[in-house]
């Protein structure tokens, strides 16, 4: 699946993508070099999904957890940010794990510091700069 995202479209891109996620779909690995928009796109999903209040890149704190309703019942969403991780074995002790086999939704930024630790079942999401206002969304399901 390829999206073209601007700031205009961004809500109903967000609203598309969750169409065409199944059930099973819980682990999100966003791809994309430092600017290319992977903590606004995780923003508008999180929208998307109804969570309220400010959502914002982890950096520092590594892991924010954001709740949301579906069918009346509070479902939690981590949003990880590996930026600033020096290797596997520091996101093992930052409980990364926890959260990416939880069964909760996780959005994981810069999932290239823990190949070994990503679920074969996820989605990875590849942002790619267009222009300084225009993002290519590809997104490739591993099921």
């Amino acid at each position: 699946m390829e999206i073209t995202v601007t700031l205009e479209n961004i809500q109903p891109c967000a609203h598309c993508f969750w169409e065409r996620v199944q059930e099973h779909d819980r682990v999100f690995a966003f791809h994309g070099e430092m600017g290319a928009g992977k903590t606004t796109f995780i923003a508008a999903l999180c929208a998307a999904k109804g969570v309220e209040g400010h959502v914002s890149s982890p950096t520092f704190s590594l892991i924010n957890e954001y709740t949301y309703k579906e069918d009346g019942m509070p479902k939690r969403i981590f949003h990880i940010d590996l930026y600033r991780l020096k290797d596997e074995e520091e996101a093992i002790n930052a409980g990364i794990e926890d959260c990416l086999f939880s069964g909760d939704i996780c959005f994981v930024e810069w999932p290239e510091k823990i190949p070994s630790l990503l679920p074969e079942n996820r989605v990875d999401v590849y942002l790619h700069p267009v222009n300084t206002t225009t993002r290519l969304l590809k997104v490739d399901f591993h099921r």
